[in-house]
């Protein structure tokens, strides 16, 4: 069963409680949400989240230049809910100052250059950059997930790459089946038009998609099988490579005690 939360401002939210795990376990509901760009959200819908849902925390994986063109969203004004800036791509540690209303947006994968390694295997490859780059904010996200008292909304523009990534790390680290991962991460395919006309509306996305085809930018559950694969093969698997990057038992054991039912 898919837990769609419909909302006003954002289209592809999910709980991923009830998901199955190989020693016969589930997740948690409201222990781990995915979701695209938050900036939209209506009155009704915070309420929902913070109140209902008891979010406590948000991982924004979007970039320094997104988060300062976007503008802080409506769960700031939330003091019981924590919000933590985590990138995947490289950043310089200075705070990006946003574009002037009459210029574009310049966003950082429209002018980074992929090594040898990552960039001959599609999106995929693009993956794989982000778990190269920006390893330290895997495991922050994990961590926040881990140490926070409620549930905590894991996102991005979209929410469907880099949400999609972390999230599968996060999933497979607390051993949910493989095929439920995969068939999570492709179900971001079903709001893809959803998605495409909310980045499509706003000045930080708008010229990224100008010739973006919504059909090609769907998530498949191919390029994550392909991610997985390389995990495996080199690492033994994403809990080999999330140990292999300063990833503890205790680090593990707490995302477990959270995540799963006992």
């Amino acid at each position: 069963m898919v837990r769609w939360i419909e909302l006003d401002g954002a289209v592809n939210v999910r709980d991923l409680g009830g998901l199955p795990t190989a020693d016969g376990r589930v997740v948690q509901s409201s222990r781990l949400i995915r979701s695209d760009n938050l900036q939209d959200l209506s009155e009704r819908d915070v309420r929902r989240l913070v109140d209902d849902l008891r979010v406590r925390a948000v991982a924004d994986l979007r970039t320094g230049v997104e988060v300062s063109s976007e503008g802080p969203g409506p769960l700031a004004e939330r003091p019981e809910v924590e919000i933590r800036h985590f990138s995947l791509f490289p950043e310089s540690g200075q705070t990006t100052d946003a574009a002037a209303e009459d210029e574009p947006v310049v966003l950082p994968w429209q002018t980074q250059r992929r090594t040898e390694r990552v960039q001959h295997r599609g999106a995929s490859g693009v993956y794989l950059g982000y778990l190269d780059d920006r390893a330290d904010s895997v495991l922050d996200t994990l961590r926040l997930i881990a140490q926070t008292d409620g549930a905590t909304i894991v996102h991005c523009a979209a929410g469907k790459d880099r949400t999609g990534v972390v999230v599968a790390i996060a999933l497979a680290e607390v051993g949910v089946q493989r095929d439920a991962i995969v068939a999570d991460y492709a179900r971001s395919a079903e709001r893809i038009e959803g998605i495409f006309d909310r980045l499509r509306s706003t000045r930080t996305y708008a010229g990224d998609m100008a010739n973006a085809s919504a059909d090609q930018h769907a998530p498949r559950a191919a390029t994550i099988e392909r991610l997985l694969d390389v995990l495996d093969t080199e690492y033994g698997g994403a809990p080999g490579w999330l140990r292999a990057h300063g990833w503890t038992e205790a680090d593990a054991a707490a995302l477990r005690a959270k995540l799963l039912e006992p």
